[in-house]
């Protein structure tokens, strides 16, 4: 991508945030805690909890960073989200194709370059009203093999505004947008990995995002293990 390129997006997704952000946070938005984490520059992975599609709303109105966010194909063809996901830079998931270097390749590289992913390590939009969804252990892997930090995010109330079961929004001002301190995995570097260490860092995740969002989180939690 160009640095043309970049600076369109940039330009697009802060006029769409200047546009819409002021609406959203009018009529959605009760309280917002912890925005000093989120890093002003820098490589940053931000992970949220995932109920409805106002959690990607909400942070684009709230979120001074240009986040990328991973988003499913189906938002890539569908004629209305198309154009906001082409224009702002997200990043696409093919889920049903086994082979996801692209993707992989995709991530790095914009870490690389010093952006701001956002990733709902749930994979999709939880049925449950106060629980979470077992997490895919990617967020992990991307933090560690390219040594960025991850900053938590726990949303409350989205679910109640509009669940993965509505067909529109209810007009109510009630989502809380909790953002944590950035968790480090530097201390873990020299650690011998495999799925399951992965998984234990992947838990140290949510289990925060679970403490902001007030969520539950039931999956087994593995105990640590030696750093070195």
């Amino acid at each position: 991508m160009t640095h043309r390129d970049n600076f369109f997006l940039e330009l697009c997704y802060h006029v769409l945030r200047f546009v819409l952000g002021p609406l959203v946070r009018l009529i959605w938005i009760k309280e917002i805690t912890g925005l000093h984490h989120i890093p002003p520059e820098g490589s940053v992975i931000v992970a949220f909890n995932h109920q409805s599609y106002f959690d990607f709303i909400c942070f684009v109105a709230i979120c001074p960073r240009h986040v990328h966010y991973l988003s499913a194909e189906k938002f890539f063809t569908n004629p209305f989200w198309h154009p906001i996901m082409k224009i702002t830079g997200q990043i696409r998931v093919e889920r049903r194709t086994p082979d996801k270097r692209i993707l992989h390749e995709t991530i790095h590289s914009h870490l690389d370059q010093g952006k701001a992913v956002g990733i709902f390590p749930e994979g999709t939009r939880s049925p449950h009203q106060d629980k979470m969804l077992e997490a895919f252990s990617g967020v992990a892997r991307y933090a560690f093999h390219k040594k960025v930090p991850v900053v938590p995010v726990g949303i409350k109330g989205a679910y109640e505004v509009m669940s993965r079961f509505d067909k529109k929004p209810k007009f109510k001002k009630n989502i809380e947008i909790n953002i944590g301190p950035p968790i480090d995995f530097s201390s873990y570097q020299y650690a011998k990995m495999n799925k399951k260490s992965f998984k234990i860092l992947t838990n140290k995740i949510m289990v925060k995002i679970s403490e902001l969002s007030g969520k539950s989180y039931p999956y087994k939690l593995y105990p640590p293990w030696p750093k070195k």
